[in-house]
């Protein structure tokens, strides 16, 4: 998994959280999670080359529940979430 961030926008806290979430509710599922210095105001996760979330398609960050979601229906389709959870 890759958390590509811009540099010049100083986004490596926010990416370095983002891996964190990932890590801490994916811990034996995902091997790692890069953080990869971009710049032009990029800030991407992706797994496998997928692109899960680009903050210019999308308009914005991705709020941390909604991006778990994303990666869990992908690596571990049967967890439940509880009650956060919606598919």
């Amino acid at each position: 998994m890759e958390v590509e961030h811009c540099t010049q926008c100083r986004w490596l806290l926010r990416a370095a959280w983002t891996a964190q979430e990932l890590l801490t509710t994916f811990t034996t599922e995902l091997g790692e999670v890069a953080l990869i210095p971009g710049t032009g105001g990029i800030f991407e996760v992706r797994l496998d080359g997928e692109t899960l979330w680009s903050r210019k398609a999308h308009n914005g960050f991705p709020d941390i529940a909604p991006l778990k979601q994303l990666v869990r229906d992908r690596i571990a389709p049967d967890r439940n979430f509880g009650h956060s959870d919606h598919r």
